[in-house]
Order: C-alpha cells, then structure tokens, then sequence
C-alpha cells in the first residue's frame, strides 16, 4: 500500500483550518450559551447550566424575540414559494430565445452586485413615497426577492440547458396538453432542484439583514433584532438565543435534505416499477 504524498497532508491540514475558522465563532458561541447565572460574555466560564436558555422564553425587556422570530419565517416561507414558482416559469421563459432576453438576464443578475444596503433604502424609498407603508410583508418580501430570485432563475437555466425535451415529445406524442406536460413530466423530474432553489429562497431571506434594514418598519425580523440585542444586552442570554437559531437552521437544511433524499428514492422506485411494467 503507497503512502500519501506530503501534498494530501498539508492540504488536510489547510481543510481542518478552513472549517475550525468556519464554524469556530459558532462552536464559541454554543460554549459560551450553557454559562452559569454568573456567567459573563468571555472565557472561562462560570459554571454551567441551561440558565440562559431558559431565560429566553421569560418575558424580555431587551426586545420582541419570538415575534420576531415568527416574522422571519412567515418571510422566509413567503420567499422560497414565490422564489421556486417564478424561478421555474422564467427557466421555462428562457429556454427560447425572445427579443429582449439578454437584457433582461443582465438585469435580473444586477441585483446581485449592487450593495444590498442601496437596494433596501431604494425599496424603502418607493413604498414610502408611493403611500403603500413600510412594513417587513411588502417592502421587505420585495427587496429580500432581489436577492433570491437571481440564485433561483441561475439554478434553473442551468437545470433547463441539460433538460431532455425528448421527454416532453414524449408526452406529446401520447396526446398529453402543455399543462399534463408540465405536471407529469417536467416538474418531477426537476423535482430535486426544486427542492434546492426552495432551500436557498428560506435560508437567504431567513438571515438576510441588510436588504431588510431599512423595508422592515416598525416591525423587526430576527437578523435585526439580534443586532439591536448586541448593542444593549450583556448577557450569555444572546449567545443561548444565537445557538437556538443556529441548531433551527441546521434542522431545516435536515428537513430539506429528507425531503429530497424522499424524493430521488420515489423517482428511483418509479423508474424501476415503470422498467418491470416494460
């Protein structure tokens, strides 16, 4: 058996560094989060408990952490289905070219490089001198979808240029209309990438906070009131609520990855329940 070339260990050891400096502030914070009632916002700690965490679902003076929180996924829902279904009718749009279609992919993709701080006071500026209010469920969903939207019509022009439009013929042939197409053939074979473009639409409005900073009104979404946590709260009591929110991220990426996991294996048991029919 050979021995690994030096260049295996040293770009291990580069890896090992690049996740610890990852998820190293994440790893200090969950630490940090299970301090006891005497505990302070540094190293050492003062003994250990779930004080911290149970102060959480105490009534707070510091802000509105769960309404807060409730906000931020009623949003992030809101995004990922307007993000999925507007993400496939546009890769459905530019799979033929049309008069215009360079320029408005030009545009779609602007809005990933224009700093996201100038795309929230725009959006703040228009729904306020158009009278339509500030408020995180219009402003707010509009400029998070400034952010979304582009990810999604990119994974889906990417999923549509390998697309097998025999499959659709196919369909045709058998006398099935655009929709039935559409239903029964298109959408389940996409089904995963679905799955991913829906990931991303909820993660990125879920933790998005500058295009939501100045769209949100009165009203926080969690990004924005743990910021306003940092300047007055001096407490483990933030690192318990950090480590919470992070532990409900890595649950939904779980989710979604069952979800898709799911469904591969039913397209796979289709695939081969149609092949034995054959």
């Amino acid at each position: 058996m050979s021995e690994r070339p030096r260049s295996f260990y040293i770009l291990s050891a580069v890896f090992g560094l690049f996740l610890l400096f990852l998820y190293g502030p994440t790893l200090t914070i969950g630490i940090l989060s299970f301090q006891g009632p005497q505990g302070g916002l540094t190293f050492p700690m003062r003994g250990t408990s779930l004080h911290w965490f149970r102060d959480l679902f105490e009534e707070q003076a510091v802000g509105d952490i769960w309404g807060s929180f409730r906000r931020s996924f009623a949003l992030g829902l809101m995004v990922m289905v307007t993000t999925v279904v507007v993400s496939v009718m546009g890769g459905l749009a530019f799979r033929k070219k049309f008069k215009g279609s360079g320029i408005l992919f030009q545009l779609v993709v602007a809005s990933l490089v224009i700093p996201s701080i100038l795309i929230s006071l725009g959006v703040g500026l228009m729904f306020s001198q158009g009278g339509l209010g500030v408020h995180w469920a219009t402003s707010g969903f509009g400029s998070q979808l400034t952010w979304t939207l582009p990810f999604g019509l990119l994974i889906m022009f990417a999923i549509f240029n390998r697309f097998d439009p025999a499959f659709e013929e196919a369909a045709r042939d058998q006398g099935a209309s655009p929709w039935q197409t559409l239903r029964h053939v298109v959408l389940p074979i996409i089904a995963p990438s679905l799955i991913g473009v829906a990931l991303f639409g909820f993660t990125l409005s879920y933790d998005e906070f500058a295009r939501t900073l100045l769209t949100s009104g009165s009203y926080n979404t969690l990004p924005l009131e743990i910021y306003g946590m940092t300047t007055n709260v001096t407490t483990p009591v933030i690192f318990a609520l950090g480590t919470l929110t992070t532990v409900f991220s890595f649950a939904i990426i779980g989710v979604f990855l069952l979800t898709l996991r799911l469904t591969q294996r039913r397209q796979a048991k289709a695939g081969s329940d149609a092949g034995k029919g054959v």
